[in-house]
C-alpha cells in the first residue's frame, strides 16, 4: 500500500552476499533437493548459464554443494505495493527500485507493481513512471487496486476518491501504462463494471474481483463477462453465508478463477487457507504479500495516501479506525507459513508461488518452475525453509549462505 516518502520506520533491510566466485559464471547447484514442474528431485543439480536455466553446464563451471537444501524457482508477486520504505504509488524512481530490491532480497524475482486508490491524473502519471520500469525489466507490469471498487468494502482506501469503473476511466488507466498494465481491481458489481470487465478481457489485462459487495449472482455475471482472478479473497468483500453465499462461494467454485491469498496470519485463520485449497485446488491459489512500504523496513507511522498508518509488529493498520491496511508480508515467510503452519506440501507452496502466478501473467516459458531455456530465477532454502540464497536471471542477489 502507498506511503508518503516521510514514512517513518526503522531500517533493516536484508544483507545481499553476493558469491565473486559465480556471479555471472557459468554455475551448478548440486546436491539439493530439486523442486521441478512434474516431480521432486533427491541429490538434484541444477545448471545455469548466462541468464538461464541449461540442461547442462561448460567444464569450466563453477559447482557449489548445496546438500541438505532446497531449490525452488524464484517467487512470482502479483500484488505488492512497496516495501524498503518505499510505496510504488507514491516514490520516486530510486524509491521504487529501492522497494524492488528489498523483496527481491526475500525471493521475489518477479513483481508486479500495485497502485492504490488515487486521482485518476495522479494515477495515470503513476502509470508512465512504472511502465518505464517495467520496459526496463525490473517489474512485470502494473496492477491498479482503486479506484474502481466499493465504499462499502474499500478497505484502507480514501472514500473520497472512489469512483464508479466506467469503460473510458478504465481505458484511460491501461493506456498510460503503454502495454503495461497486468491487472485492474474493480468492484464489479458498480456502474460500468461489467462492461470494464469485458474491456479489460479484450486489451488483455486480467480483471480481479475485489474490495466489492457483490452477490454471488452479480459475481458469476463478472466471471462470465470475463473476470479470471480474486483479489485477496476473503478479505474487503462480504462474508460466506449459508443463505447468501456471496461472491467467496462463486470464486472458489469456479475453475476460471484464480484466487490469491495473504498468508500472514493476520488477513487469513488457517483454516480459511485450508478452504480456499480444498476447494480451488492447489492449481488455482497465487500467494501475494499485498505488502505496503513497511515491509522490510520496520513498525512505525506511514501515510496511506491521506490515511495514516501504524505498524506494530509488523501488522499495518489504519490509526483512525484499526481497519487493516496491506501487509508487511514477504513471500520466502509466506513460503514457510505455508509448510510449517498450512501443513502444505512444499509442491504446492511452489505451486501458489511461482508457477501459478507466472501463468497467469502469461509468462511461464520464460519464469515460474525450474527447466531448461527458462530465466534463472531461483531460491535456495536450508532444511527449515529458511531463505538461504537469491539468484535472478542467472546472479546472486543473496547468498549462497551455506554456513
Amino acid at each position: 500500500m502507498a506511503a508518503h516518502p516521510g514514512a517513518r520506520g526503522t531500517a533493516r533491510p536484508a544483507p545481499t552476499h553476493p558469491h565473486p566466485a559465480t556471479t555471472g559464471q557459468p554455475t551448478v547447484l548440486s546436491g539439493a533437493t530439486v523442486v521441478l514442474p512434474t516431480e521432486t528431485v533427491n541429490n538434484g543439480q541444477v545448471a545455469i548459464h548466462g541468464t538461464r536455466i541449461t540442461t547442462t553446464a561448460p567444464e569450466n563451471a563453477t559447482v557449489i554443494d548445496v546438500t541438505g537444501h532446497y531449490v525452488i524457482p524464484g517467487f512470482v508477486d502479483l500484488h505488492n505495493h512497496g516495501g524498503g520504505g518505499a510505496s510504488f504509488t507514491s516514490g520516486s524512481a530510486e524509491d521504487l527500485l529501492k522497494g524492488i530490491h528489498t523483496h527481491r532480497l526475500h525471493g521475489t524475482t518477479t513483481l508486479v507493481a500495485s497502485t492504490v486508490t488515487g486521482d485518476l491524473d495522479f494515477l495515470t502519471g503513476r502509470a508512465g513512471l512504472l511502465s518505464e520500469l517495467a520496459e526496463q525489466g525490473e517489474i512485470a507490469g502494473v496492477h491498479f487496486e482503486g479506484p474502481f471498487i466499493s465504499p462499502c468494502r474499500k478497505g484502507a482506501h480514501a472514500e473520497n476518491l472512489l469512483r464508479d469503473p466506467h469503460p473510458a476511466d478504465v481505458r484511460k488507466l491501461i493506456d498510460a501504462a503503454r502495454g503495461q498494465a497486468r491487472m485492474v481491481t474493480l468492484a464489479t458489481e458498480l456502474p460500468g463494471g461489467l462492461d470494464s470487465v469485458r474491456l479489460l478481457a479484450e486489451q488483455g489485462v486480467i480483471a480481479a474481483i475485489g474490495h466489492t459487495d457483490a452477490t454471488y449472482e452479480q459475481t458469476v455475471e463478472a466471471i462470465d463477462a470475463g473476470a479470471t482472478v480474486a483479489t485477496h479473497l476473503f478479505n474487503a468483500m462480504p462474508p460466506l453465508g449459508h443463505r447468501s453465499p456471496g461472491p467467496i462461494t462463486a470464486l472458489l467454485e469456479d475453475d476460471r478463477i484464480t484466487v490469491e491469498l495473504i498468508n500472514d496470519g493476520t488477513h487469513l485463520h488457517p483454516a480459511a487457507l485450508q478452504l480456499a485449497f480444498h476447494h480451488a485446488g492447489a492449481d488455482r491459489v497465487a500467494f501475494i504479500t499485498d505488502a505496503m512500504d513497511a515491509a522490510g523496513f520496520g513498525d512505525g507511522r506511514y501515510w496511506l495516501g491521506p490515511l495514516e498508518v501504524e505498524v506494530a509488529d509488523g501488522v499495518a493498520r489504519l490509526v483512525e479506525d484499526g481497519t487493516i491496511a496491506g501487509s508487511t508480508l514477504t513471500l520466502d515467510r509466506a513460503f514457510k507459513r505455508a509448510v510449517t503452519v498450512d501443513g502444505l506440501s512444499v509442491e504446492d507452496a511452489v505451486t501458489a508461488l511461482s508457477a501459478n502466478p507466472a501463468r497467469l501473467l502469461g509468462m511461464a516459458d520464460t519464469i515460474g518452475s525450474l527447466e531448461p531455456g527458462k530465466f534463472a530465477d531461483l531460491v535456495l532454502l536450508d532444511s527449515a525453509y529458511d531463505l538461504k540464497g537469491v539468484m535472478r536471471r542467472g546472479e546472486w542477489v543473496v547468498g549462497p549462505q551455506l554456513h
